[in-house]
């Protein structure tokens, strides 16, 4: 299940904007939405508003590294808002433009220069035909990225320029026309059958003629008649009938053509490199016969010789007023949309300095006056210019060291070191400022008292570069072995400078590049010793360094590049540090003495950098690559670092950095993480700050990654950390109940015993050094095979130096978090709880957030949407306080739109992050609540720290008021969060839209799905709160529709094993029309990869699952005729066979139910691991909703495979409650141990009848010889428990079944306890019941059951024989003192009977059990309205005596 990590980016731009040099436009159909895309890889989304095209820059799309080429619609459905984009490094990317998730990514070996978005015939969509620099068109499906098949050229193959699909007037079939470079014409026929496996597809006929080098071929649409040709100097109009020229127009003096079109069989627009469109009507005489009247060619004098007039004639110009120039050729496209039903033309021109101009093309198409009038652009706007409307600017994350009269220092570089919480940032000047990173971030975002100090928050300034700062570094952070007082910074001025972080000093300058200082990195962990001590700089002269930091010198210098250096790669082994240069030479140089040992070209050198990273795959445990795949692609994530670095993509180092999730996701690497392993710090980080910028020329704007997994375990240790052992029993963290009933199962030798209470002891032992204890359990979890050698470990240990004094930074970070994200202003008395009691602040500004999806992608928000709730603003009412307050009218604006924002805008952005928000603050809240007075005010944060929850009593007055002050605050913070967490959880849709919100937008429920058993216990806890809200809202029609929606892509499996997975889940169920688009926007079109097909079929087994379980009746009350619940076992039987005839809803509770038991029991294989979150949810969903599934189930087999799960809980035991994320084995177990709870208690007497079969079924096995069933042997423990529980709860249930619960205890415990002990104290809960007696001097249990039998258990013999002894329920029981004689009680016959047992001769036969005597008894009254339980007890005076007690209180003694 991708997305398992929960992460919200949050943007603080700063006053710039970033630069958008613009490589390729796209305008959407409803002309809602443009799309550019820029020469350093981002993709910009904007706003437009149909009528008047103004545009607004909304939303940045991050992912790309290399220039976008091309931006492509990917389905013809009009609203549905997916684009494809393609880069000139081979990326492709499947955009939503709502939320902007990348849906699909892939990286092609073929570079496409242009796509065409085409509907084929016979396809329900669209397909892209891409041409590029390779010698075939590829057409590709837009959604999953698959090459779907390619078409070849038989004659002279060759790159094709450009290409042109049309289907002709009168045809069924499509028609491909192509050129290629030299000057071929190609056309090819295509029937919309075609695929990957058929024969190659080759051209139907090919033509010579004399454009080489062709940008664009266009067929004219209105009568399919003429081809435009454009070449960089000229272009021709052909006859599409034989391909002979009709025509040519000349480039004009100095510029070159691009591109163009036709706007009527005679009339073409052209435009060209300088950003002009010409527009040429074509001389009538050539065109005879090829006007829309007639498409007969008319061959005769056709092509008559040339005169003067028939020259094209140039009537309009489209072009800038001030004809400014520009750095590179600009991108163009001309548009056909349609508004209000009138069809409407429009060139579209985005230009090197980010500026998009529109032209209206039907104003000028008619050819008017003899002189050439030029048009001015309609509309025309830049990210800068957007950026300049704002005001206040957007805020940047140091904006309190800008003064307004002074000009303003940019940002170039910055770090965040998470240990210390302090962000370090360089700057053009050359100074470097040290700042708490999260004090500066509430500054610029929130309210408080902060915003009145002067010079808040305390800064240092390191000052020794002159001029520009490009990199920094802080070695400790990527690895322990270097000084935690060392940070290393990179300058303009060629230096490198080393500062003692924690004084400020400049501790030493190394000055031996001759050019910027471009990059700075760390070497990997095995090198050498002197080397390990170096960090490696890279700088514009292309020169590599390698300086040391402990000798203070330069180790290596290897200056001799001729070109760029790109990637750097090491052979730690081998000494040799190998450079790659960007012509594809790679130079290999040794460390140590810095000798250039070879330079390498072509081939091998491609071989020499591949080879590298396998070096680093083997080092990391072998198989690093099982589990990234899906991430990044490569295996290695330095590769990935270093692209990043190299084109500054963030996303990319995040990706690397992130490596703990494929390290999670590689299985079982625990302890094979290699000799080189150094023990890993496996924290994640809960915060990490990332400049981010597109270009080298911009200033830094910052992204602020909070992860909310990391964060929910920080503060739980921190809260851990502060408890002693004994409240940490108390609160139930460490158990030492259950260590006392699998002691049970164990054989009670007497060193066992000591052996259990040492465990206890240990435990206790443990809580005391509860630290370290929790910092293993994370590191056993996360760490599997985090080995410190990449240079960017995200990851780090908080360092011993940061004392209690300054508290702990995670506090602020959830405070920051939770404030931004908490719906202010929709329910002003909370509001006011969460400021004053939790310790909350007010955002000062609409907050930018950020979407992390998969592959690294990312889409930014940027701070100018806010131009477009303009409307939205002023139908708002003004808040009285506000417009009589001082402040200036800019603010009160901004004031007002970011409450706006809060309360409504917020929740209308996207539904990826409603859900995302909504999961992690009420993760967040949740585990708040479960502190110890969470809240953030800071008077309460001391107290909470400064009191120690104390074991000793305290005798103090003092004190004992102020607990209870304490006792008190604490649950006013409880009742706070909890009123938070209603609101997020269930209250927020209504109140949203009763606060006018037209268009919210709901959580995704197949997100929160997704999430059902995610690691994370509080995520966990939110997703499943979220879902079962958001499925009670919809309402059973809703949830009906949901169903219909998902049923189609449920998994088949029969009993014995999954039918072909790959074959496609049985024919879709015809969808009928969704009344609700909002809710099932994903759900439009069918899967398109196989990936995606196994997601949705994950997603759809948790979702009907969860529907099934919670709202059983939704999926059940379909059958046709109520036939699904019809119990009788022949029906059953049939159902089988007909399951798969009957209609999909019909069916649906049986498959889902199938499905679930399929994951439960499926043997682990690589496609599905043991222990995964997808296994858990089945597991748990089989608990939730027995009684649902119950009828389509092999309860033996779910129990047993329920048991086989927790078979080692008492191994898991210790680190099974704490909060924190779990091994997956403990997690599966512990959901394992809820489902039989859940069973047990849902449908006792078919737990407790199933596992006495399954206990008969092993002891005929062990009597046959055979082994017995390891499940139930290992379960043993888990069995008692849930006994136990039954006992507990459902007293009388269990009563009726006491035989068969006998026969369970005494197969799970051993039998050894009971040779030393009675049964009261071994198992005192089966003790309750006057049905059971045991005897320890003759070691016999007698039970007696619900149908008047005796059952009568010898131990020693290991045998049981029953006697029929009563003609009703057996009352009570009871053994005499010495054993000799059993008395038996039933109120249904009024008969006491004594038995006595004699041997056979000598011992030898079998032991004979008879009745010696019968008393009547007198008849209880009104025996029906008592308390079975307690009808009679039955006990022996002495060992001839016996006493019946009745319930009425009356005694009667019986003598034998």
């Amino acid at each position: 299940m991708p997305g398992t990590n929960l992460i919200v980016p949050v943007v603080l731009w700063g006053k710039h904007a970033p630069t958008h040099c613009i490589s390729s436009v796209y305008l959407s159909r409803d002309q809602k939405t443009l799309v550019t895309g820029c020469y350093d890889g981002q993709i910009c989304i904007w706003g437009v508003q149909p009528e008047t095209l103004k545009m607004i820059p909304k939303c940045l799309l991050v992912g790309h590294t290399a220039p976008v080429t091309c931006l492509s619609r990917a389905s013809i459905i009009q609203d549905n808002n997916y684009i494809v984009s393609s880069s000139e490094a081979g990326e492709m990317c499947t955009w939503d433009l709502v939320d902007g998730k990348c849906r699909e990514s892939v990286k092609l070996t073929q570079i496409h220069t242009n796509i065409q978005a085409y509907h084929m015939c016979n396809s329900e969509d669209l397909r892209l035909f891409c041409n590029g620099y390779y010698a075939e068109i590829l057409i590709m499906d837009p959604f999953s990225l698959e090459i779907l098949f390619s078409l070849s050229s038989k004659m002279n193959p060759d790159w094709i320029s450009a290409l042109h699909v049309l289907r002709p007037s009168s045809r069924k079939d499509d028609v491909v026309l192509a050129i290629s470079i030299t000057g071929t014409v190609k056309v090819w026929s295509l029937l919309g059958h075609e695929n990957k496996q058929s024969e190659p597809i080759y051209e139907n006929e090919s033509k010579q003629i004399r454009c080489l080098n062709a940008l664009s071929l266009n067929c004219c649409a209105y009568n399919q008649r003429t081809v435009l040709i454009v070449c960089a100097k000229y272009c021709q109009i052909y006859d599409a009938g034989d391909f002979s020229v009709l025509c040519s127009i000349q480039a004009p003096r100095g510029e070159r053509w691009m591109s163009g079109d036709f706007l009527a069989p005679d009339r073409v627009l052209v435009w060209s490199t300088e950003g002009k469109g010409y527009l040429y009507r074509l001389p009538a005489n050539k065109l005879r016969g090829r006007a829309l009247s007639s498409s007969v060619p008319d061959h005769k004098g056709f092509h008559g010789p040339t005169v003067d007039h028939d020259s094209p004639v140039l009537f309009g110009i489209l072009a800038h007023p001030d004809n400014k120039l520009l750095s590179c050729p600009p991108a163009m496209r001309l548009i056909l949309t349609s508004v209000g039903g009138k069809q409407r033309r429009l060139l579209l021109r985005g230009d090197s300095a980010g500026v998009v101009s529109i032209w209206n093309v039907d104003d000028a198409a008619l050819p008017t006056l003899p002189n050439m009038p030029s048009h001015a652009p309609v509309v025309m706007t830049s990210l800068d210019m957007a950026w300049a409307e704002m005001n206040p600017s957007p805020v940047g994350i140091l904006d309190q060291l800008h003064h307004p009269d002074e000009p303003e220092i940019k940002l170039t570089a910055s770090i965040y070191l998470l240990a210390a919480n302090r962000l370090v940032v360089g700057r053009e000047d050359g100074s470097i400022v040290i700042v708490n990173a999260t004090h500066t971030v509430q500054l610029q975002l929130l309210h408080g008292s902060h915003q009145q100090l002067d010079d808040w928050p305390p800064h240092q300034l390191l000052l020794g570069h002159n001029g520009r700062v490009n990199c920094l570094l802080y070695p400790h952070h990527v690895h322990q072995r270097y000084d935690r007082a060392h940070l290393v910074s990179g300058g303009i001025d060629f230096a490198v400078c080393l500062w003692d972080l924690f004084s400020g000093a400049l501790l030493h300058r190394f000055c031996v590049h001759a050019g910027e200082i471009t990059q700075l990195i760390v070497p990997p962990y095995n090198c050498s010793t002197r080397i390990q001590k170096c960090v490696c700089s890279v700088a514009s002269d292309h020169s590599v360094t390698l300086l040391s930091l402990a000798e203070r010198k330069c180790v290596t210098l290897a200056s001799r590049h001729l070109f760029p250096v790109v990637t750097i790669k090491w052979r730690p082994a081998d000494d040799f540090m190998v450079v790659g240069c960007s012509d594809g030479t790679v130079y290999v140089w040794q460390m140590e003495t810095g000798h250039l040992d070879r330079v390498l070209h072509g081939m091998i050198a491609e071989e020499v950098l591949a080879a590298c990273d396998e070096t680093v795959a083997d080092d990391l445990g072998g198989s690093l690559a099982v589990g990234t795949t899906d991430l990044q692609g490569l295996a290695n994530p330095a590769v990935h670092f270093f692209r990043g670095l190299r084109h500054r993509n963030l996303t990319a180092m995040r990706a690397a950095t992130q490596r703990g999730l494929a390290a999670l996701a590689g299985p079982g690497h625990a302890g094979s993480a290699g000799p080189l392993a150094e023990p890993a710090r496996a924290r994640r980080a809960q915060l990490t700050v990332q400049g981010f910028r597109s270009n080298p020329a911009d200033p830094e704007s910052h992204i602020l990654f909070f992860d909310i997994e990391g964060l929910i375990v920080e503060l739980l240790s921190e809260e851990y950390s502060a408890m002693s052992p004994a409240s940490l029993e108390a609160a139930g963290l460490i158990t030492s109940e259950y260590m006392k009933v699998a002691a049970l199962t164990q054989s009670a030798s007497p060193d066992a015993t000591k052996r259990i209470s040492g465990i206890l002891a240990k435990m206790k032992e443990g809580a005391e050094t509860m630290q370290t204890k929790l910092q293993a359990k994370a590191e056993q979890l996360k760490g599997h095979l985090e080995v410190k050698d990449d240079p960017n470990q995200s990851k780090r240990q908080r360092p011993k130096d940061v004392t209690l004094a300054e508290p702990p930074h995670t506090m602020e970070i959830a405070q920051i978090l939770i404030s931004l994200l908490h719906a202010w202003g929709l329910n002003p008395d909370l509001d006011r709880v969460c400021e004053s009691k939790l310790g909350l602040l007010r955002p000062m500004v609409p907050v930018c957030f950020g979407v992390v999806s998969r592959h690294g992608h990312m889409a930014v928000q940027l701070p100018t949407r806010v131009l477009e709730w303009a409307d939205a603003y002023a139908a708002a009412p003004d808040d009285p306080v506000l417009v009589n307050s001082d402040l200036p009218p800019e603010l009160l604006r901004q004031e007002k739109l970011t409450r706006l924002f809060t309360s409504k805008l917020h929740w209308e952005l996207s539904t990826t992050l409603t859900t995302n928000h909504l999961l992690s603050i009420v993760a967040l809240a949740n585990t708040l609540k479960s502190m110890r007075n969470a809240g953030f005010v800071p008077e309460q944060e001391v107290a909470r720290r400064l009191h120690r929850p104390s074991t000793r009593s305290s005798s103090w007055a003092g004190d004992e008021e102020r607990e209870e002050q304490l006792a008190a605050q604490q649950v006013h913070i409880k009742q706070g969060w909890a009123l938070l967490i209603t609101l997020h959880c269930v209250l927020l849709p209504e109140t949203v839209v009763a606060a006018g919100s037209k268009s919210f937008k709901r959580p995704q429920v197949e997100m929160l799905a997704r999430r059902w058993q995610h690691h994370c216990i509080e995520v966990r806890d939110a997703a499943q709160a979220l879902l079962l809200a958001e499925l009670g809202r919809l309402g059973p029609k809703g949830r009906k529709t949901l169903v219909d929606n998902w049923a189609q892509y449920l998994p088949l499996y029969t009993h014995t094993e999954s039918i072909n997975p790959h074959a496609a889940p049985k024919e879709p169920v015809e969808k009928q029309e969704e009344e609700f688009e909002e809710e099932e926007e994903e759900i439009v079109r069918k899967p398109s990869s196989l990936a995606e097909l196994k997601r949705k079929q994950t997603t759809a087994v948790v979702l009907l699952g969860v529907i099934g379980s919670e709202f059983g009746q939704d999926i059940t009350s379909e059958g046709a005729a109520g036939n699904k619940r019809r119990k009788d076992a022949d029906s059953r039987k049939s159902s089988v066979v007909e399951g798969f005839t009957l209609s999909a809803s019909n069916n649906l509770a049986r498959l889902t139910a199938l499905a679930l038991t399929h994951l439960l029991l499926a043997p682990p294989c690589p496609r599905l691991p043991a222990y995964t979150p997808l296994r858990r949810a089945a597991v748990d969903l089989l608990g939730r909703g027995f009684t649902v599934w119950e009828p389509y189930l092999d309860v033996s087999h779910v129990l047993l495979g329920l048991l086989e799960l927790c078979s080692d809980a008492d191994k898991l035991v210790p680190s099974m409650t704490y909060g924190l994320p779990l091994t997956p084995q403990a997690d599966s177990c512990r959901t394992a141990r809820q489902a039989l709870t859940l069973i047990a208690t849902a449908r006792p007497a078919a737990f407790i009848t199933t596992m006495a079969r399954e206990v008969a079924r092993c002891a005929a096995a062990a009597a046959g010889g055979a082994a017995p069933a390891q499940a139930l042997q290992r379960g043993r423990a888990e069995v008692l428990r849930g006994i136990e529980l039954l006992i507990d709860r459902m007293h009388a249930e269990v009563a009726e079944l006491l035989v068969e619960v006998m026969d369970i205890i005494l197969h799970c415990v051993d039998q050894s306890h009971l040779k030393s002990k009675g049964l009261n104290e071994v198992f005192p809960a089966i003790c309750r019941y006057n049905q059971v007696s045991h005897c320890p001097a003759t070691r016999r249990i007698a039970v007696g059951s619900h149908t008047g039998q005796l059952a009568m258990y010898e131990l020693r013999a290991g045998r049981c024989q029953s006697l029929a002894a009563h003609a009703g329920p057996v009352t009570a029981c009871a053994f005499s003192p010495d054993g000799r004689y059993l008395v038996s009680y039933a109120t249904a016959d009024n008969r006491l009977s004594f038995w006595q047992s004699t041997a056979g001769m000598f011992g030898l036969g079998a032991a004979q059990t008879r009745c010696v005597k019968c008393y009547s008894t007198a008849p209880m009254a009104d025996v029906a309205r008592l308390n079975p339980a307690r009808l009679a007890r039955l006990v022996w005076a002495n060992s001839r005596t016996v006493t019946l007690m009745l319930a009425d209180g009356s005694e009667t003694r019986f003598n034998i």
